[in-house]
């Protein structure tokens, strides 16, 4: 495993730790260490979804510490397995529900102040300044 390997494997603390610690040592290095942290995407300015990264790492964590070691008994270890996955499943299902929501109650919101705006005469309204 190579030492950047090693670092994302610790995560965004160890990185900047690493990147203040460049900088007082030789500051040359600490902005070459900047430029290669922003480029490489590893402290969120690239141009991958930020969301995308969290769940994938979470993936990632999710493998490492929840699929547990073998208890010996394969029809419980199938069991276990397809009850994570429908799990799994299900909650990406509910996911996308509560996603289609916020996005229904927005454009709902929208529609009203759209239909408040346009029965509303011209000079009415927030935007309007008392004159005197």
């Amino acid at each position: 495993m190579g030492f950047a390997a090693r670092m994302d494997d610790w995560g965004q603390p160890a990185w900047i730790g690493l990147l203040v610690f460049s900088f007082i040592i030789f500051w040359p290095f600490g902005l070459a260490l900047l430029a290669y942290l922003i480029w490489s995407g590893r402290m969120g300015c690239g141009s991958r979804d930020r969301w995308a990264r969290m769940r994938e790492k979470m993936g990632q964590w999710h493998e490492r510490h929840h699929a547990g070691p073998s208890t010996g008994n394969t029809a419980f270890d199938e069991y276990r397995a397809e009850t994570l996955r429908r799990l799994e499943e299900e909650q990406k299902e509910f996911l996308d529900f509560l996603e289609r929501l916020r996005k229904a109650k927005d454009k709902a919101e929208f529609d009203q102040f759209m239909a408040d705006r346009k029965h509303r005469p011209y000079g009415e309204g927030p935007e309007a300044q008392p004159q005197g």
